[in-house]
């Protein structure tokens, strides 16, 4: 009875010690997270930093512990190589946006996006497939997300269209090659003085080589499969037909004729009204209005060889996450009131600088469909659910008059007069791997002119630009 007896005062002391522990706030608590703060820097091209103004104020509200987003426009012509002498230097960007076709080239320089941030599933079921493919690599990790996606569509000058009695774009390339030839106007001499399509030659015309890529990928080109792993080879049938169809456009007394190299350059010969259609990007749409306000101007979805088995192209940028950048932990902890030094180590100051960078691409581009995210803590990996006010993504993409990457974006750029054809555009669009695309796109275009020239066969210029292309790749 007294061993009883004993046992209960032991339980009612600890009992009675547990409770004083528990109100003099001894008792075990949650780790306390490290704080930190950062500062992104975010490379790109083309948008003013209006375009990121507003996303900018408003995720550092939301997240405290980016305490500062800036954002550097560079130009076009030089931007590959600044980025590469940038990171040679150590004073690259923490955030910076790449082509799509650059993944591999900038795949070590770049981390890949942490899986309690974004997943393969959700990546995959948001964005546009091309994306996927992109920016995924055969080790199924992120390498980048992009806000925008750009393919090919049918501009056509609706005044022309009009005048000759054409109610409506073609849909086909057969259709095409029927408009042209009514649209068209050639002198006593031969000269096309006003040309139905800018199709056939290479140098002259704008993405040429966009245009004879996509031709392929419609006839069924195994070339350019998205994920072959093989020497690229162009000797079948449907590469051969692809080529042979784009350099009729040029060939006098074809019934497709309607283009020669002493035409004026393909954008040029549009917006001064001497084009009826050509084929392009969205981006080429502004450049154009600018340059003569008062075309009227006509967009259609690119015409297919099958329209039950469409194909297009996607030409585009996506934002990838530097892999290292040294001194990028600002050492004033943000809501501190003086400057606290950084505790943490070399390696998780990194950490925390390409966490923070992807968290904050997927508020960018992917969390304003359901208006809320959960925030991380770099380091604890503990998280909070924030509500978004707006979407930011559609934001950018209102304020730049650009397609969308994303499905459901897509789905309401639909009804839009301009962007409609290319957010279907982007729906099928597909890549293929060129290892330097600059300078695979420099050989497509000596392959066309090649054979406009009459320099080469067809099957002769494509076994060189085959062979060219795959020495790019070592």
């Amino acid at each position: 009875m007294s061993t009883l007896l004993n046992i209960r005062r032991f339980f009612v002391i600890t009992l009675v010690a547990c409770g004083t522990l528990s109100l003099s706030g001894c008792v075990t608590k949650a780790p306390v997270e490290t704080p930190y703060a950062v500062s992104l820097e975010i490379w790109g091209l083309f948008d003013d930093s209006d375009a990121y103004a507003e996303t900018f104020e408003q995720y550092k509200k939301l997240n405290p512990r980016v305490k500062a987003l800036t954002y550097r426009k560079l130009p076009v012509e030089t931007y590959k190589e600044d980025l590469i002498n940038a990171f040679a230097s150590g004073k690259g960007p923490d955030i910076f946006m790449i082509r799509n076709s650059w993944r591999a080239d900038f795949e070590d320089k770049t981390t890949p996006a942490p899986e309690n941030v974004l997943t393969e599933k959700d990546y995959r079921e948001r964005l546009v497939d091309v994306a996927s493919s992109d920016f995924i690599n055969k080790d199924k990790k992120i390498y980048g997300v992009p806000l925008s996606v750009d393919s090919l569509a049918l501009y056509y000058n609706k005044d022309i269209f009009n005048i000759v009695g054409i109610t409506e774009p073609p849909k086909t390339w057969d259709e095409v090659i029927v408009a042209a030839q009514k649209l068209n106007l050639i002198d006593q001499f031969g000269a096309i003085t006003r040309s139905g399509v800018s199709l056939g030659t290479g140098v002259n015309i704008n993405r040429s080589s966009d245009i004879l890529s996509v031709l392929m990928m419609q006839l069924g080109s195994g070339a350019l499969a998205e994920n072959r792993t093989s020497a690229l080879s162009f000797n079948d049938e449907e590469s051969r037909s692809a080529l042979e169809f784009y350099t009729s456009f040029s060939r006098v007394g074809a019934p497709a004729y309607s283009w020669n190299a002493r035409q004026d350059y393909s954008l040029d010969a549009f917006y001064k009204g001497n084009l009826a259609m050509m084929i392009n990007y969205s981006w080429q749409y502004e450049a154009i209005k600018q340059k003569n306000a008062k075309l009227n101007i006509g967009i259609a979805p690119l015409p297919q060889f099958d329209l039950g088995n469409p194909a297009n192209v996607a030409n585009y940028y996506g934002y990838v996450v530097s892999k290292e950048k040294p001194n990028t932990i600002d050492p004033a902890i943000s809501g501190q009131a003086s400057p606290v030094p950084s505790t943490l180590t070399k390696e998780e100051e990194n950490r925390t600088r390409t966490f923070e960078s992807w968290q904050f691409l997927k508020y960018f581009a992917l969390a304003g469909k359901e208006k809320k995210m959960t925030l991380v803590h770099a380091l604890s990996g503990n998280g909070q659910e924030i509500i978004l006010k707006d979407d930011p993504a559609a934001v950018y993409l209102e304020a730049t008059n650009k397609p969308g990457a994303r499905r459901d974006l897509l789905e309401t750029q639909k009804n839009d007069l301009v962007l409609a054809p290319f957010a279907y555009g982007n729906l099928i669009a597909k890549n293929w791997y060129q290892g330097n695309s600059e300078a695979a796109d420099g050989i497509l275009i000596d392959t066309i002119d090649s054979v406009v020239r009459g320099e080469k066969s067809i099957q002769n210029a494509l076994e060189v630009a085959a062979t060219r292309i795959n020495l790019l790749k070592r």
